[in-house]
């Protein structure tokens, strides 16, 4: 039995003044992930499609840290969201 693919997201913030490492802020599939899909790129955040890490981030729940066994993708992830603002705001 095939299982109907759902979209995934989720969303990261991380603020190095209050935690150590990114939290989840929110996430979701179906429908929901749509809606952090538009949100994200109605306020012109950069979106990166990695299935990969989208499935270890969604096992999270809200607010909490990403665990220190996935900080390489992370950094990846944050360092391509930095390039895309940089060539957004010229920084």
């Amino acid at each position: 039995m095939d299982k109907k693919y759902k979209k995934k997201a989720v969303a990261l913030k991380y603020d190095k003044d209050k935690s150590d490492a990114p939290v989840v802020t929110a996430k979701g599939t179906g429908k929901i992930a749509d809606k952090i899909i538009e949100l994200a790129q109605k306020h012109q955040i950069p979106i990166k499609d990695d299935p990969d890490l989208i499935e270890v981030l969604s096992s999270l729940e809200i607010n909490e840290q990403i665990p220190s066994e996935i900080y390489a993708a992370v950094a990846e992830l944050l360092a391509f969201v930095y390039s895309m603002n940089s060539k957004r705001f010229g920084k």
